[in-house]
């Protein structure tokens, strides 16, 4: 029994001790609509269409995953916590579906955020909610 205890202390220590895992890109509240009909939005019309929009921490990434369906993500790369890089994430030039960031080397999927390399993290994503005709609303 006396062992059983010890064993249930041991473990509980070792789960308190984890340390905390939080998102390194920090999370802003921010509320916004862009009109699709614009034309530095024009891409976003076609299914696989991507746009930036200024907002967020270094600026949005705006994707069409389908035609109802829209992603956003925040462009500071999770690899760059103390966002010291200048540039933010990028589409690859080779492979536009995934996000480069240049300072560490990291890449992402633009379809749902998750590391493809050189990564823990996935991106920082916000919500993107469409009217159904022209108007994209991304908030956090």
């Amino acid at each position: 029994m006396k062992i059983r205890i010890f064993l249930l202390i041991l473990i509980l220590a070792g789960v308190s001790c984890k340390k905390n895992r939080t998102h390194p890109v920090p999370s802003i509240a921010f509320d916004f609509s862009i009109d699709l009909t614009l034309p530095s939005y024009q891409d976003l019309n076609s299914v696989g269409g991507w746009a930036y929009v200024a907002g967020g921490i270094k600026g949005i990434i705006v994707y069409r995953q389908s035609t109802d369906v829209f992603v956003a993500w925040e462009r500071m790369s999770p690899e760059d916590p103390d966002n010291v890089c200048a540039t933010g994430l990028t589409p690859d030039s080779v492979n536009f579906l995934q996000l480069y960031d240049p300072c560490s080397s990291a890449r992402f999927s633009m379809y749902d955020g998750s590391p493809i390399a050189n990564s823990g993290w996935g991106l920082r994503k916000y919500q993107a909610l469409w009217n159904g005709s022209n108007l994209l609303r991304i908030y956090n």
